[in-house]
């Protein structure tokens, strides 16, 4: 049984801290200096840090229940934040424009280490979450002690952003293309639950979700700035939506493709509906340290969610690698 320390400094619980919806504890929140950042910790106050980020559109909770309390048992302190736009995490300002793009989510894991005093963590995560990681890691190296990264190195090649990909390939990004539209931001906003699941069906096609494991889902795409910081992301991504200005200087850099140099774990879910798995070897190039890659057998999009135990030892396995 895991025990609850009392929160760290820097941290207060949010209104309904005492209510514990999993494993993780109950949520807390962070405040940088764009954000009041929700999320959950787990583990031994003075355990080392590791950091898991969710993808989209998925919960923090469902992708890290089963995975946080082994590490805690390992005497890792767990931190899992939610991502701008998703569950209770707040915009600080009403004129902060909502972005999505992938130098606002590294950003953000920075601040809220920041925030929370944390001065080095091992970063872990997919999607989303395996982006924010890896432009973090590639940035702030001295921030992260090693990588977890689902997809293998996920920093967006903006240089190439119309540059079109095999058919096949495409076919996968369907709701990129959707979002670049009106219609698509329409059909976010009326049916957000009917859009998500044809994401975790198509992405993850082995995936035998629960009723349940949805539901207790759905209340993190009832965040008022969801439908504007998803839509953000994939324009962005496309090349079709401008960057927020305080972020510019990052995404400059990050047009250069940085290598990332800390020990680094990839994971491809054998079973990946939208990014099919492969050997690693294209990804090589973009690590410089210590690096080993997995395929993941049963496992879709949603790792940690789908196969808790392979993601566990990725994680596992960076720790040793440093």
């Amino acid at each position: 049984m895991v025990s609850w320390p009392g929160p760290p400094q820097g941290e207060h619980p949010s209104s309904d801290a005492g209510r514990s919806p999993s494993g993780l504890g109950p949520v807390r929140q962070a405040r940088t200096d764009v954000l009041d950042i929700a999320y959950h910790d787990v583990g031994p106050a003075h355990g080392e840090p590791v950091i898991l980020l969710h993808g989209w559109p998925f919960s923090p909770v469902g992708a890290y229940a089963e995975v946080a309390p082994v590490l805690a048992r390992h005497g890792y302190r767990c931190y899992v934040p939610y991502s701008r736009g998703h569950g209770r995490t707040r915009f600080l300002r009403a004129d902060t424009p909502r972005s999505g793009q992938q130098a606002a989510l590294g950003a953000d894991l920075v601040a809220f280490m920041d925030a929370l005093r944390i001065p080095r963590a091992l970063f872990a995560g997919y999607d989303w979450g395996g982006r924010a990681a890896d432009v973090a890691a590639a940035l702030w190296p001295e921030r992260c002690t090693g990588l977890v990264s689902g997809n293998g190195y996920l920093i967006q090649n903006l240089a190439v952003a119309q540059q079109p990909l095999a058919p096949a390939l495409e076919e996968g990004y369907w709701y990129f293309f959707y979002f670049l539209t009106e219609r698509g931001r329409e059909g976010l906003e009326r049916d957000r639950e009917g859009l998500a699941r044809v994401v975790w069906r198509r992405n993850s096609p082995e995936w035998r979700f629960t009723e349940a494991e949805f539901a207790r889902t759905a209340p993190v795409w009832t965040n008022p700035d969801y439908v504007d910081v998803v839509i953000h992301s994939y324009r962005h991504r496309l090349a079709a939506a401008p960057g927020d200005p305080r972020y510019a200087a990052l995404e400059r850099r990050l047009l250069d493709q940085p290598k990332i140099a800390v020990p680094t774990v990839t994971l491809d879910g054998q079973a990946d509906g939208v990014n099919p798995p492969t050997d690693g070897r294209g990804h090589a190039a973009h690590f410089a340290g210590p690096w080993t890659h997995h395929v993941v057998p049963g496992a879709g999009h949603n790792l940690p969610q789908e196969r808790p135990g392979p993601f566990t030892d990725a994680i596992l396995e960076a720790a040793a690698l440093g």
